[in-house]
């Protein structure tokens, strides 16, 4: 995809690839409809929210589900202004998930594309309209790679635990681009004004338009993610040099994957204070001394320190800092 050419020529192959993922979303839904999200209870305020929903699907139904996502956030990159960077990153997390769950293999791409109507950007749409759907389209993908995260890092460390550790760098190298997706999904969603999420949604994510604040804790996927790794780390827990000293694609692998992780961290601190600038979260407790940034700086710190020794250029500063606040 032409994720860093010219506005047309980038607006077209974004139109491209909607219009596949629209017809593979029919195709899908030829065999069994799809799940009417609203009618299963929301199991959370973050999830009545977003518009995401948990239940047990068939594998057709799950693919079917996630394309659905892919396709949303596809038709609405056509207009959203996302950096070239984070459109690659959000495109090939999207193509890992529809990989995964339709059990397709990677393919050549064809030689060439029918030609296809570009509308205009936000036609027969108020703009306004179109930054609030886009608020929850771009945290829908991120749920999907969340999702999609947890089941690859699962699959990683079944793959160590039963020594197949080819499949399990293949899996590892999956979740990776997921996570390096997860800050260009939440990036998607946040190319919307400050000032219009501020006045016209922030209060919505908040009592008395909710029962509770909204926050990141309430997400399921994620928390599946987070258990995920915490377990890969049990059966890999090596330190960079002695890992890589007997398993170097391995320890290369984990790396690549933690890496993403703690750059999550730090760009959900630099997405933050673009949006809110040193406003507090709207889920932390009054008496609480931090801002949302600095809070979020520090969850970004202790990932550092975690995985200090188990990459290859750790933030070994942090992690000594950490310990010492540990043992004062």
């Amino acid at each position: 995809m032409s994720t860093h050419a010219g506005p047309v020529e980038r607006t077209l192959a974004l139109r491209q690839a909607a219009t596949v993922a629209g017809e593979l979303a029919a195709a899908l839904s030829d065999l069994a409809p799809a799940v009417v999200g609203e009618g299963l209870p929301a199991e959370s305020t973050s999830q009545s929210f977003f518009r995401v929903r948990e239940g047990e699907l068939s594998d057709q139904q799950a693919a079917l589900h996630g394309v659905l996502v892919v396709h949303r956030g596809l038709e609405d990159l056509c207009d959203a202004p996302l950096s070239g960077s984070d459109l690659a990153l959000e495109v090939a997390g999207m193509r890992q998930s529809v990989l995964d769950l339709t059990g397709a293999a990677p393919g050549a791409a064809p030689d060439s594309d029918p030609p296809v109507a570009v509308p205009e950007a936000g036609a027969g749409s108020s703009l306004e309209s179109v930054w609030s759907a886009r608020w929850l389209i771009g945290h829908q993908v991120h749920v999907l790679f969340n999702v999609c995260a947890a089941v690859a890092v699962a699959d990683a460390t079944r793959h160590l635990r039963h020594g197949d550790s080819g499949a399990a760098l293949t899996r590892l190298a999956d979740a990776t681009a997921y996570v390096r997706g997860f800050p260009a999904a939440m990036a998607h969603a946040s190319t919307i004004p400050a000032d219009y999420y501020m006045a016209a949604i922030r209060h919505t994510m908040a009592p008395p338009s909710v029962d509770i604040p909204l926050s990141g804790r309430q997400h399921r996927g994620y928390k599946l993610f987070r258990a995920a790794m915490k377990d890969l780390l049990s059966v890999a827990p090596d330190s960079y040099e002695h890992l890589a000293a007997r398993a170097p694609e391995l320890a290369e692998a984990r790396g690549a994957l933690l890496e993403a992780d703690i750059v999550d961290g730090e760009r959900h601190v630099t997405l933050a204070y673009s949006m809110v600038h040193l406003h507090r979260s709207i889920a932390q407790k009054p008496e609480g001394p931090d801002n949302a940034v600095a809070e979020l700086r520090h969850m970004r710190h202790r990932r550092a320190a975690q995985y200090a020794s188990l990459i290859r250029f750790g933030d070994h500063y942090i992690a000594d800092a950490v310990a010492g606040l540990r043992h004062s």
